[in-house]
């Protein structure tokens, strides 16, 4: 792990540079548009309304049979706004590299920067909505001491989606049917995590392909923090971690196998 560890110090002694690449990356996103700021912000959040209005308003639909059980709408949310963030950071950190390919053969600059760029810039725009939601949901089920996960979570998230988009970035890099194969990935990954359905509903000899998407470990730890107002169950944190460290081997390994021909790639 020396080259990832050589790739976080770089990235930290240029923290003050990534932080304004992040601004301009954030700007960038709603420049020439008359909503401005509010725009970045408007989108998930028309999402999430239409989802709430839909299953929870139109069709009153519920997590189960019981008339007791949560609404589908408030209970898609809590999966939804997370996924979501996810997708964004993971598309555009994955393209990160290959819209910086001019700079990066000109200027010796790590290409971790522009990836980080990418990925905190969509955390700074969803980041605060994620709070937001949080706060209605902990209002409305008191969790106790179980929020105090909520920031941990958060953290595991960014960390999940800098590791997975500076993989991608460097696969995309390489083969540009990588960015397309990712993009569909993304867009049926929904159904192959616990967002749509509780875990419950879900056969439990197949359980097993849940886990293989990065994120249902945070999804599953999201929904018991702010729907029942719980600790996440040990299974979601092993999940989440073993995911962590497979993916920093694996960058790891593919940073060591592609640092001379990266450049070139781009």
């Amino acid at each position: 792990m020396q080259l990832l560890l050589k790739e976080a110090q770089a990235l930290w002694s240029a923290r003050a540079l990534v932080w304004v690449m992040t601004q301009r990356e954030v700007r960038s996103r709603h420049a020439g548009t008359a909503l401005g700021l509010i725009w970045p912000y408007l989108q998930p959040l028309l999402t999430i309304a239409t989802f709430y209005l839909v299953f929870d308003i139109v069709f009153s639909m519920r997590t189960g049979e019981s008339d007791t059980d949560k609404g589908l709408g408030v209970f898609l949310i809590v999966g939804m706004l997370p996924w979501m963030a996810f997708c964004d950071a993971i598309s555009r950190g994955m393209n990160s590299l290959i819209e910086a390919g001019s700079v990066l053969q000109k200027n010796p600059l790590p290409p971790v920067l522009f990836v980080t760029r990418s990925v905190l810039a969509s955390g700074v725009i969803f980041g605060p909505l994620v709070v937001a939601v949080a706060a209605v949901y902990v209002f409305l089920h008191p969790g106790g001491t179980a929020t105090l996960a909520l920031p941990l979570l958060m953290l595991l998230q960014l960390v999940l989606c800098l590791l997975m988009a500076y993989l991608l970035a460097i696969f995309a890099a390489a083969l540009r049917d990588v960015a397309q194969l990712v993009g569909f990935i993304l867009s049926v990954g929904i159904y192959l995590s616990p967002i749509l359905f509780p875990m419950r509903l879900f056969p439990e000899a197949w359980r097993w392909v849940l886990w293989l998407n990065p994120m249902s470990g945070l999804v599953t730890a999201y929904q018991a923090v702010l729907l029942e107002g719980q600790w996440p169950q040990t299974s979601s944190w092993v999940i989440t971690v073993a995911w962590l460290l497979l993916l920093a081997w694996l960058l790891n390994l593919v940073c060591k196998r592609s640092r001379d021909q990266l450049v070139d790639w781009l």
